[in-house]
């Protein structure tokens, strides 16, 4: 946990609005905790869903039943129950390995109910594979999930490692390039409330070593106007990002671009705009034939 030291420099880290900021962390606890009060007979549902976003976020490792509760913030014999429900009822599954639980079938299957996201899935994975072959790195679709991303569709490879952006993957929007680009589309109160929940979830799951990360990677898309990452958050990955806009107008979600420092430079920055521009603003007419 942070010390009250290190929340004190934090508000001086967090530049974007100083007089919003500076009583951060005690509204950034209630951010994560808590989204009002809880309407009579809406407890155990609301825990149930927490519990699936949590699982989740993590389909290719799964997670422990310890790790789990104390994500969640909940004790671990009534994780145990919910998810012996949660199975049953295939939501869950449970690894015969290492008894890691993992999205169930049926999470999939409820998604089939959506048919013009299915279509739209299947149009932004061709479209992503061009892309990643033309700009020669990985191409990553991040749909807004409240003020997270969740990540859609990936495509091309990476010659390093550390990139974790998979299919599946949820995390803070401000966590990166993409996300950031998102939260320059939005109003200055919504985009204020959503860094305050992000950074209370940064703390809560990292501490505070990547916060001075996160935020230079914030200020220097500012400064471009477009989510830029030169290795500011994992080093030897640059990434960029560019809202597309669906129906009405709407940021839904973002295209990504990662890269390496010497086939995606600063050198490089007007044409990447140019193009994610390009490859964003088609994926967005697209979302509008699909209605989303």
């Amino acid at each position: 946990m942070a010390s009250a030291h290190e929340l004190n420099r934090l508000q001086e880290m967090l530049t974007m609005d100083m007089t919003f900021l500076a009583q951060w962390a005690p509204a950034a606890t209630a951010t994560a905790t808590a989204t009002g009060p809880e309407r009579p007979g809406t407890r155990s549902l609301a825990r149930g869903i927490k519990l699936l976003r949590a699982i989740a976020s993590r389909p290719q490792f799964g997670w422990r039943l310890s790790d789990l509760a104390a994500a969640c913030e909940l004790d671990r014999a009534t994780v145990h129950r919910m998810l012996a429900c949660l199975i049953e009822e295939r939501l869950v599954a449970q690894c015969a390995s290492d008894r890691h639980y993992l999205p169930g079938p049926l999470m999939y299957e409820l998604g089939l109910a959506l048919p013009d996201r299915v279509q739209f899935q299947r149009h932004a994975e061709a479209d992503l594979q061009a892309f990643a072959r033309r700009m020669g790195g990985v191409a990553v679709l991040l749909l807004r999930s409240g003020n997270e991303y969740v990540c859609s569709v990936r495509a091309g490879t990476l010659p390093v490692t550390g990139s974790v952006l998979y299919p599946g993957s949820r995390r803070p929007l401000f966590t990166s390039a993409g996300g950031v680009a998102i939260l320059q589309t939005l109003p200055a109160g919504e985009a204020r409330a959503v860094l305050l929940d992000n950074v209370a979830q940064e703390v809560a799951r990292c501490g505070t070593g990547r916060l001075a990360a996160l935020q230079k990677m914030r200020e220097r898309s500012d400064r471009h106007g477009f989510g830029v990452n030169l290795g500011d958050v994992v080093p030897g990955v640059h990434a960029f990002g560019m809202p597309v806009r669906g129906s009405g107008d709407a940021v839904f979600g973002s295209l990504c671009l990662l890269g390496t420092p010497e086939r995606h430079g600063e050198a490089r920055l007007d044409i990447l705009r140019d193009e994610l521009g390009t490859a964003a603003a088609a994926l967005g007419e697209a979302a509008r034939q699909f209605n989303l």
